[in-house]
């Protein structure tokens, strides 16, 4: 098998993805820790429960909209779960399962948090493309990430937020 070589122009491009893509993660990182001392993962976790039905969601769920294991999502929802914004409750259909719930007070978190993050986000990112540009990250964006998700790995591989539950809860 031959090594298919990036070319000038794609090793450019990889390497302005990657550092981009660090500086971003980190200026997201910073402004949240300094506002509202989580990271960026713990924010991300607070805000798909608020806009999950009732802000409950079953942890594989969470675990696969968010693109993490189930091992980093355990250990963050004890560390969200000890500080009072969301508990764990039992699944009444799988006694195995466990869904996440997003607490009045961690709600609470999220809405003073939520401007300072939609500025950095907006000064980091968007404020830097023209409309031309959104439209073109967005494609591409979505392009990428409909090809990783669809490989050709069947759902009950061993990726965990690909597993699938054939009870309400998991």
């Amino acid at each position: 098998m031959t090594t298919r070589w990036l070319t000038p122009e794609e090793q450019r491009a990889w390497r302005a993805y990657i550092a981009a893509s660090l500086l971003l993660e980190d200026a997201i990182d910073r402004q949240l820790q300094q506002d509202a001392g989580m990271p960026h993962l713990y924010y991300s976790i607070l805000s798909v429960l608020s806009e999950a039905p009732d802000r409950r969601l079953r942890m594989t769920d969470l675990a696969e909209r968010l693109k993490i294991t189930r091992s980093r999502l355990t250990y963050a929802v004890t560390r969200l779960e000890k500080d009072g914004m969301l508990r764990r409750e039992a699944c009444r259909y799988d006694k195995r399962g466990s869904i996440a719930a997003l607490t009045d007070e961690g709600f609470a978190v999220l809405e003073r948090a939520a401007p300072g993050h939609v500025e950095t986000v907006r000064n980091s990112l968007f404020d830097r493309l023209s409309a031309e540009q959104v439209g073109q990250l967005e494609a591409i964006s979505t392009a990428i990430a409909a090809g990783l998700q669809e490989d050709g790995r069947p759902a009950t591989d061993d990726v965990p937020w690909r597993r699938r539950s054939s009870t309400g809860c998991s």
